[in-house]
């Protein structure tokens, strides 16, 4: 597949991301682009020595003009929570570094399609969108995409099948006030409660589910790893690289991504994830998923909790 994505932003995310790009054949050019010049350059030099084993790509440390003809820009760039540090002090730091970086890339590459990592996601998603100008068809925030890649890997523990038998989802924000919307989970067509139940007539040893504490796991599993080894990149570098195959895919594929909302389930003018139609055309759209009327309410109250925080920053 012949195609070029540029990174911005060099850290873990940014740069486990170009690596992990230099082992697929998703890009056949990848440039990436970071403040700190010597990070980036030691890095590409890093990632491209090890690419004798895959067919030829090209990698390299660039400028935002660098960035011209790409087909995909992922956003990375941001700093971590320090220690009493408030969400809204983070939030604005890195809407700042946001909006420093938006109009720079976007006159390099105003046809790209662009992935926003950086967090909180929702929010840098929402900023983007609102001053770059572009259609919102070309933004998309990788939104809820890991946290159910985390819920689908913690239902295939649990009930000992295969994670891509295995279709769940979590919506909203990608952060405390996601939800698990449990009247669309379902393992080969079968829903979670009826699978239990079914397992149990052919003898095998399932436990009930405890749908909270499986909640619990997904929300908290990103805090645990920062806890134990300082940072996550792996799991989200493979989400983010799974969002460049399908907006290069040929069709349509539907997935958790945070994107503009304009009225579904009586939410607009914010950004989070539901089910959305994205393919090589961008974002479609939402695909409306029947829920239940207090999931419904659970994604409203997310929706308030990210409008709460816009209402504070300056963009």
């Amino acid at each position: 597949m012949s195609s070029k994505i540029t990174i911005i932003g060099a850290g873990s995310v940014g740069s486990t991301i170009a690596y992990t790009l230099s082992n697929d054949d998703i890009a056949s050019e990848i440039v990436l682009i970071d403040i700190n010049k010597e990070k980036v350059e030691g890095e590409v030099m890093d990632i491209a020595q090890g690419t004798c084993f895959r067919d030829p790509v090209s990698i390299k440390a660039g400028e935002y003009e660098d960035a011209k003809d790409s087909d995909i820009v992922i956003i990375t760039s941001g700093i971590a929570r320090k220690p009493g540090q408030t969400r809204i002090e983070l939030t604005q730091t890195n809407v700042n570094i946001l909006k420093s970086i938006t109009p720079e890339i976007v006159k390099a590459a105003p046809n790209a399609l662009y992935i926003i990592v950086s967090n909180p996601v929702d929010i840098m998603t929402y900023v983007f969108t609102k001053i770059s100008g572009l259609p919102e068809s070309q933004i998309v925030g990788s939104g809820t995409l890991l946290d159910s890649a985390r819920l689908r890997f913690g239902l295939s523990e649990h009930f000992k099948v295969a994670q891509k038998n295995i279709h769940a989802y979590v919506f909203g924000e990608h952060g405390d006030t996601s939800f698990i919307p449990w009247t669309g989970a379902y393992i080969s067509g079968v829903s979670i409660d009826e699978y239990t139940e079914t397992m149990k007539n052919l003898g095998k040893d399932i436990p009930e589910l405890d749908k909270d504490e499986m909640l619990t796991y997904v929300q908290k599993s990103g805090g645990k790893i920062i806890a134990n080894k300082g940072a996550t990149f792996y799991a989200v570098s493979v989400s983010v690289c799974k969002l460049c195959s399908i907006l290069l895919s040929a069709s349509d594929s539907i997935t958790t991504v945070s994107s503009m909302l304009h009225g579904e389930y009586g939410i607009e003018d914010v950004c989070l994830s539901t089910l959305t139609l994205l393919g090589p055309n961008g974002v479609q759209g939402k695909v409306p998923m029947r829920l239940s009327k207090s999931e419904i309410e659970k994604l409203q109250a997310s929706a308030k909790a990210l409008k709460d925080v816009i209402a504070q920053i300056e963009l």
